[in-house]
């Protein structure tokens, strides 16, 4: 059986990249994908509490776990190295279309895994020390970070004016006018009307 994994961090991310990527390289590779296995998860989780212990479990020797990179198993070197070596003992493959790896029983496939895991390690904490760095320099020079002040205090206006903006909506006022009532952009009105579930585009 051929099985293949998506993981996205939160629901609000689109898993639908991972799908291409996995249905593109079949496609080439001339093989069928069996069985799909999605979930919306921080790779933080222990595997045993997500879709990806469970599928692991069930899988048989010679079966095939296919993902778009090794970093959508974990999000650390230790769980990486810790779910190929379970899947190494019960001889299930992995393949891993960006990193072009292949996990099979051997040593050579052990030491590449760990490789890969401790790269794409060192990779996020690079990140994430750059996004502080950057952040701090921009507090620094007296940027102010987060949601703007009054941003909630606008929404709540807007919800509570629904009645008159319906009503100049009905009377043929545009959007980019309302908006401009409220200082803000056409798109944050939508967003907040949408939000209350009302009004179309």
């Amino acid at each position: 059986m051929n099985y293949a994994y998506i993981r996205v961090s939160t629901a609000g991310q689109s898993s639908s990249s991972q799908e291409f990527e996995i249905c593109n390289w079949a496609r080439k590779e001339k093989t069928n994908i069996d069985h799909w296995v999605s979930e919306s998860v921080s790779g933080t989780v222990e595997p045993k509490h997500r879709k990806l212990g469970k599928l692991i479990r069930r899988m048989r020797p010679e079966d095939l776990l296919v993902c778009t990179e090794i970093s959508r198993l974990g999000r650390n070197m230790l769980m990486i190295m810790s779910i190929l070596n379970d899947c190494a003992a019960r001889n299930v493959r992995i393949h891993t279309i960006k990193d072009n790896f292949d996990l099979n029983n051997n040593i050579n496939s052990k030491i590449i895994a760990f490789a890969f895991a401790l790269a794409a390690e060192i990779e996020r904490n690079l990140i994430s020390q750059r996004t502080r760095e950057a952040l701090a320099d921009l507090k620094a020079a007296g940027v102010k970070l987060g949601r703007p002040r009054g941003s909630y205090k606008m929404r709540d206006a807007v919800i509570r004016d629904l009645p008159d903006i319906l009503s100049w909506r009905s009377a043929g006022e545009s959007y980019p006018s309302i908006a401009k009532r409220y200082g803000i952009h056409r798109n944050t009105l939508v967003n907040y009307l949408r939000s209350a579930d009302c009004g179309n585009t």
